[in-house]
């Protein structure tokens, strides 16, 4: 597909661009609307929704993205795809919070579900470094024991964040009075009258309208890093790595005007959990050994940038002090620092 924006006149390419972030954004900002009023209708907490089925839409393009590269056999495609964004994305909450939210927004969440997504998050970052610098083995059609574990991994700790969704083992003492409950319930009355069949619909349908978009915005972007001559720099690179993650940026940015706090960060942790776990789906159609023996060092910084903002957030999340730098929480300031070394890092890298 790339071929084709490549074969187009670079003006071209500028308004297909520009079309395609805007049908991004404009999906996004809805489905935290039918998430939020799915989630009233049928219980289901917050965090979990943000978690699957919101995280799950905002990452269909790199889903389709990272599965192709693995079926064609471009390995560090494949990595790169799938661990160039953790620290961006997460910094897309730091920004977030500077921009829409009315406090620090790790000083929102009254459970542990936020908390504990950081925490296995984290642990699964860990985990993929240690395969990548020990190495993986094959079992069976080259898929390699460590993806395999990720894989298996990934599935319990839905398990364990869906048990202890509702639990209250842990609840702040400090609760800002801005309550995320009530604004997101003042946000999502216009769809009162939408029937629950009504919001799925509505839910699947912005779901194919960013994977659609969202290909095409990855197509486009990487044409006019090729077109322009940018493709191997600073520039070129975040270019392409935003179109990748404008999903995340536009659900996480309508989450937060919604106030929908503890989804908005469920949004960007859950995406970063797919991104680990889709290792072993793209090792099963990767056909040269396993996927990770071919992580280079951009990748192991990508990876220890993430696992460093993560472990950043975890701290703001459970400490949940309300100060403030610049308009945002101190952990949001410290991400963005964090991210803004990593570039630096990558610059002098390549």
């Amino acid at each position: 597909m790339t071929d084709f924006f490549a074969g187009l006149p670079m003006a071209a390419n500028f308004a297909l661009f520009a079309l395609a972030a805007a049908g991004v954004w404009l999906a996004g900002s809805r489905l935290p609307l039918y998430a939020d009023a799915i989630s009233d209708r049928k219980r289901i907490g917050k965090a979990f929704i943000g978690l699957v089925f919101l995280a799950g839409a905002t990452s269909l393009p790199e889903i389709v993205a990272t599965l192709t590269a693995a079926i064609t056999n471009k390995p560090g495609l494949v990595l790169g795809t799938l661990f160039g964004g953790i620290a961006m994305q997460t910094a897309v909450l730091a920004l977030a919070d500077a921009v829409a939210a009315p406090a620090a927004l790790t000083h929102f969440p009254r459970k542990l579900s936020s908390a504990l997504e950081a925490t296995m998050l984290a642990l699964l970052l860990a985990l993929l470094l240690a395969i990548a610098t020990v190495g993986d083995v094959v079992i069976i059609l080259d898929l390699g024991v460590g993806t395999t574990a990720l894989g298996l991994a990934y599935a319990g700790v839905l398990v364990i964040l869906n048990r202890y969704e509702g639990t209250e083992t842990w609840q702040p003492v400090e609760i800002p009075e801005t309550h995320e409950e009530l604004v997101a319930g003042v946000a999502t009355r216009e769809l009162d009258e939408v029937s629950l069949r009504g919001l799925a619909l509505r839910f699947a349908a912005g779901s194919f309208i960013i994977l659609v978009c969202g290909l095409m915005l990855t197509a486009t972007a990487s044409a006019l890093a090729e077109q322009t001559g940018l493709g191997t720099s600073m520039l070129g690179v975040t270019l392409l790595a935003l179109s990748t993650s404008l999903p995340e940026v536009s659900t996480t940015f309508a989450a937060v005007r919604l106030g929908a706090y503890t989804m908005a960060i469920s949004n960007i942790f859950g995406s970063n959990l797919l991104m680990v776990a889709l290792v072993l789906p793209a090792d099963l159609a990767f056909r040269g050994g396993p996927v990770l023996d071919a992580i280079d060092r951009t990748t192991t910084l990508a990876l220890v940038s993430g696992l460093a903002v993560t472990t950043i957030f975890l701290a703001g999340l459970l400490i949940r002090s309300p100060r403030r730098i610049a308009g945002m929480g101190i952990d949001s300031a410290l991400v963005l620092g964090g991210y803004l070394l990593t570039l630096v890092a990558f610059y002098y890298m390549t």
